[in-house]
């Protein structure tokens, strides 16, 4: 079936001023937050736990996915292992399969630890070969059977010893990966412990670190797009002007109100990101399938974030779900733009 990523992706190419959006559901927390990362328990689970479990973190996926608004479903190779290869769930959808290919050290984030305060070191628990098949080595005709889409994930932190490391393996990465014919999309994440390096402009920095990587890649081992935090119009508009063909998403973060993770959408899209890449705030939601239909109007141009807001609280009304937040206080930005 034609995924609409890839309809998209092809439009943009051929015309980046085509307003496509891509939509992606980020549902690979567990890969960074341990036993929490399904999100908080539920009336629907079970009683005395604290969070759900992973078999309802993967039913949401499910329903998402057959729900087919977004462009992407990013997993955890063992969850795509199960519904992309086993189950074979994206065989008839429109959705594209994802699986995270790296875990660096900063996205390790449970309940206990302090390794996100620590500057970020490279790893990979999966392969790209089982990421495809589910098996370390695979034979060439089972690499079509899993998810071949991959996340590749680095973090700088303006030190040149530990960022020539993650640029090391991030070539070895692209190498293999355009040996095997695997697409990937790059992660750059702010500098998560800058210690005496600070910089004086985040955004910037973030920016020149990705041109550079970038400028020594040929177009076989290009990212087909990115996903970087939202540092505010001026960043956005200077690397979005800097290469027109730069496919640029925008990643989610904490949760916030309903008007925060819209008014995100809204503003990159506004400044020039060409797709969103929402985790937490999706997963966190009162109802999911009701939050990313509006995300999906948001992201095509058909509502303003305020009355998406109200109409999402409609929905829950009808539904008969409680809204964390009343309407007033969901309306409120607590998060700057």
């Amino acid at each position: 079936m034609l995924k609409t990523l890839d309809q998209k992706l092809a439009r943009i190419a051929a015309d980046s001023a085509c307003r496509d959006f891509i939509l992606a559901d980020a549902k690979d927390a567990d890969m960074g937050f341990g036993i929490s990362a399904p999100g908080p328990a539920t009336l629907h689970s079970r009683p005395g736990r604290r969070f759900r479990s992973l078999i309802e973190f993967r039913d949401s996926i499910r329903e998402i996915v057959r729900q087919g608004l977004v462009d992407i479903m990013l997993m955890s190779a063992s969850t795509n292992e199960l519904l992309t290869i086993e189950e074979r769930l994206f065989d008839h959808s429109p959705v594209t399969p994802a699986a995270r290919a790296n875990d660096t050290t900063d996205i390790w984030c449970g309940q206990s630890g302090h390794y996100k305060h620590q500057p970020s070191l490279s790893f990979q628990s999966t392969t790209i070969d089982q990421i495809q098949s589910g098996r370390a080595n695979c034979a060439s005709g089972d690499r079509q059977l899993g998810a071949n889409l991959g996340l590749y994930s680095i973090t700088f932190n303006n030190h040149a010893e530990l960022d020539r490391e993650s640029l090391g393996n991030y070539k070895a990465f692209r190498l293999e990966a355009e040996s095997k014919g695997f697409r990937h999309f790059l992660e750059v994440f702010e500098p998560n412990a800058l210690g005496d390096r600070a910089v004086s402009d985040v955004g910037a920095y973030v920016n020149d670190c990705i041109v550079r990587t970038l400028a020594g890649v040929t177009r076989a081992s290009r990212p087909v797009f990115l996903k970087i935090p939202y540092f505010g119009p001026a960043a956005m508009e200077d690397l979005a002007a800097y290469d027109p063909s730069l496919v640029i998403g925008i990643l989610g973060g904490s949760a916030g109100t309903t008007r925060d993770a819209f008014q995100l959408l809204h503003d990159a899209r506004k400044h020039g990101a060409r797709a969103a890449l929402f985790g937490r705030k999706i997963n966190l939601a009162e109802d999911q399938l009701s939050f990313v239909r509006y995300l999906r109007l948001l992201a095509d141009g058909e509502i303003a974030p305020s009355e998406a807001v109200q109409a999402y609280h409609a929905d829950l009304g009808k539904l008969g779900i409680p809204p964390a937040r009343k309407l007033q206080q969901d309306l409120e930005l607590t998060v700057k733009q």
